[in-house]
């Protein structure tokens, strides 16, 4: 979701009046909403047979950009009163059927330059790519009171760490993650771990080596607060998951840590030279120099 944002971005560098509405589900609203280049945000209902009445209301579009590739975003785009319907380049579930595929460029080997390439084919421009993305204040508010009852003092650098992930083998090993985290406070700085409360076994693996007590701020923040606490972040290190390529988008320096994926497509956009390795030796020379910068 967030590695998208960049193509509402290049959207609005080369019609800076044009009107963007983001249409998805409710889990992704807020990373939208989160974004100054989306005008609005439509959530849709699971029942998809109520899809085509809701897009259908918003009036008739210049453009229609399915980014996924999947059925559930090509359908919207099949029923919008859109001129051109477009679609990111990996169409599967008989997503070709209602959008036609834009091929990348030879050099878009990044997902989030392949989505640009979609929103250059309706017209966009890329002068800056640019996510767009800002934490509203009243949650900057509530993330660093929430981070002073965790025992934060307000000064001192900051490491964001996810050790979760949707695969057991996306995993960097727990034992990798409290050398991180010990080395991290021995150099004065506080570490705090995210993640939903499905994280907690891999975050109480972790802790069980630690020889410090980093934050656990596991399930205490929502999608907007977690881009707030990104914003205040000093560094994050994570595997392929959402919460890198947040941080990305709201240039804080990351560490990925890739163990299945590729980095060269899927890493922190413009930060692959943090993620080509994930040896603890490595890995946290890095994290001490970047969070130190």
């Amino acid at each position: 979701m967030a590695c998208s944002l960049p193509a509402a971005g290049a959207l609005k560098q080369t019609h800076p009046d044009c009107e963007i509405i983001w249409i998805g589900d409710k889990r992704f609203g807020d990373v939208a909403r989160s974004c100054r280049h989306v005008n609005d945000v439509v959530i849709l209902e699971k029942e998809w047979k109520t899809w085509k009445k809701t897009v259908q209301s918003l009036g008739e579009f210049d453009a229609a950009l399915d980014l996924q590739g999947l059925l559930k975003s090509a359908l919207p785009i099949h029923f919008s009163n859109a001129k051109v319907k477009l679609g990111y380049h990996w169409q599967r579930e008989a997503s070709w059927l209602f959008t036609q595929a834009v091929q990348p460029r030879k050099t878009s080997i990044h997902v989030v330059d392949q989505y640009l390439d979609v929103a250059l084919a309706a017209g966009g421009s890329i002068q800056a790519v640019d996510f767009g993305l800002e934490p509203r204040p009243e949650d900057t508010q509530k993330v660093e009171a929430l981070l002073k009852e965790q025992g934060y003092e307000p000064g001192q650098k900051l490491a964001v760490l996810h050790a979760g992930a949707g695969w057991a083998s996306k995993r960097w090993p727990a034992q990798s993650f409290a050398q991180l985290t010990d080395q991290l406070a021995t150099n004065q700085a506080t570490v705090a771990f995210i993640g939903t409360q499905g994280d907690s076994p891999a975050v109480d693996e972790v802790l069980s080596h630690c020889k410090t007590k980093p934050l656990s701020l596991l399930g205490k923040t929502n999608i907007r607060e977690l881009i707030a606490l990104l914003s205040l972040a000093d560094l994050h290190v994570a595997g392929d998951t959402g919460s890198i390529h947040l941080a990305a988008g709201l240039n804080t320096p990351c560490i990925g840590l890739y163990t299945l994926t590729k980095p060269e497509r899927s890493c922190p956009y413009g930060q692959l030279d943090h993620c080509k390795s994930t040896e603890p030796e490595k890995v946290i020379p890095l994290a001490l120099q970047l969070i130190s910068s």
